[in-house]
């Protein structure tokens, strides 16, 4: 991962793209962050995993300034944040669609055997570990919750 951000910074740099620039220098200094914040005896560096989350975030932080931007009338920032969603984007895995999400929620259950609410902590913690940065954990947590949830008569 860190390899495909810096190969990318390089291509951006020689042809002279500005805003790719500018954003893969961002990204790799919030994963520069990350490690020093994460720095223990025996581990140097944040895991692939640790960085498709740091850029999901970086996503949805800018997702967050675009709705702002419109609301203000700065149609010019909110263009510049999505440039950024753009190509930040770029190096997440493939979001699964609502029926990927669905079955893997269901498949879950099954293996776990959850039967009601007091089994949606579990569930979720499983899809976590399973399905990082390939899932809105947001909106699968309602997906979980109304499976888990018995239909009233």
């Amino acid at each position: 991962m860190r390899e495909r951000i810096k190969s990318a910074l390089v291509a951006a740099m020689k042809s002279g793209d500005k805003r790719r620039t500018a954003t893969l220098r961002l990204v790799q200094s919030a994963i520069k962050d990350r490690d020093i914040a994460a720095r223990e005896p025996g581990k140097d560096t944040v895991s692939d995993a640790d960085i498709v989350e740091l850029l999901g975030k970086m996503v949805k932080q800018r997702g967050d300034s675009i709705r702002l931007y419109e609301e203000g009338n700065r149609k010019d920032l909110a263009d510049q944040e999505r440039e950024e969603v753009t190509i930040i984007s770029e190096f997440l895995p493939r979001q699964m669609d609502e029926a990927e999400v669905k079955a893997a929620i269901e498949t879950v259950i099954a293996e776990l055997g959850a039967t009601g609410m007091k089994d949606m902590g579990r569930t979720v913690a499983t899809l976590k570990e399973r399905y990082a940065g390939l899932m809105d954990f947001a909106k699968a947590s309602g997906v979980v919750k109304a499976l888990l949830t018995p239909a009233k008569a």
